[in-house]
């Protein structure tokens, strides 16, 4: 349940105000994240813990395997999806209740996923007195970070964020932003890498090579729409000619 769901029930956030009176989620909206991509596979793989065996618990585990984390579990019973996981070798889990401090001991990343307040606010303590990333889920004033809707295709990936304002409408902009940007633009993300290698070796200079990309990536005609017309070959002449031509600029100078 999201925190701002909790306005005049029972505290669950680590002020212990007794009556949620949404004091600690009122500046969320002005808060400035910053935004960033975490490389959690290595080498070695981040280890990342998940406390809570139910289906938030699997849906934040499979989002950390699919980034090739080290999982670790920690929950007394848990769903059948993440009991396969764990005999399948995929995860490591502990199966007993949050420890304390101890379970925290060599981890990069720790998610609560539980529907018991003191653990997740022991959780949270912990973590914070270790300076490490936690979040307990949907309680905004539990966490260090936030995990915002990702529309993930092939490289390309784009994260929206509400702030923790409104989830349902994070979830509707990211189908539309998926719809828009969809797999043309990751075989180009694909083929301008190809091109990177090349443009580090021969343009001298940041301004150089930001303008090699910018005239592929804006020129006419556009990229995207060969793409979308099934014509990757004609991109990969476009990315052929802006280097020849860049090569032939080099050799007068």
């Amino acid at each position: 349940m999201p925190a701002q769901a909790y306005a005049g029930k029972e505290c669950v956030c680590q002020l212990r105000r007794g009556i949620c009176d949404q004091g600690c989620v009122a500046g969320m909206l002005q808060t400035p994240f910053y935004i960033a991509c975490l490389n959690l596979a290595g080498p070695p793989a981040r280890r990342c813990v998940v406390v809570g065996g139910g289906e938030i618990g699997l849906e934040k585990v499979e989002g950390l395997l699919a980034c090739s984390a080290q999982v670790t579990l920690i929950a007394p019973r848990a769903v059948p999806e993440l009991e396969r996981l764990a005999s399948e070798g995929s995860i490591a889990w502990e199966r007993r209740a949050y420890g304390g401090p101890a379970d925290l001991e060599g981890v990069f990343m720790v998610i609560a996923a539980t529907d018991d307040t003191d653990v997740n606010i022991a959780v949270y303590e912990d973590a914070e007195r270790r300076a490490m990333l936690v979040n307990v889920v949907d309680v905004p004033p539990l966490c260090n970070f936030i995990l915002p809707a990702i529309v993930r295709t092939g490289p390309v990936a784009i994260a929206i964020s509400t702030a923790g304002a409104s989830p349902a409408l994070a979830k509707r902009m990211k189908r539309e932003i998926a719809q828009l940007f969809g797999e043309p633009y990751a075989q180009l993300a694909v083929m301008l890498n190809e091109a990177r290698g090349w443009a580090k070796a021969t343009l001298p200079t940041y301004q150089e090579r930001k303008e090699f990309f910018e005239g592929i990536v804006g020129g006419d005609p556009d990229p995207i729409e060969l793409l979308r017309a099934g014509e990757p070959e004609r991109v990969r002449e476009l990315i052929a000619a802006a280097r020849d031509a860049q090569d032939a600029r080099l050799s007068r100078a």
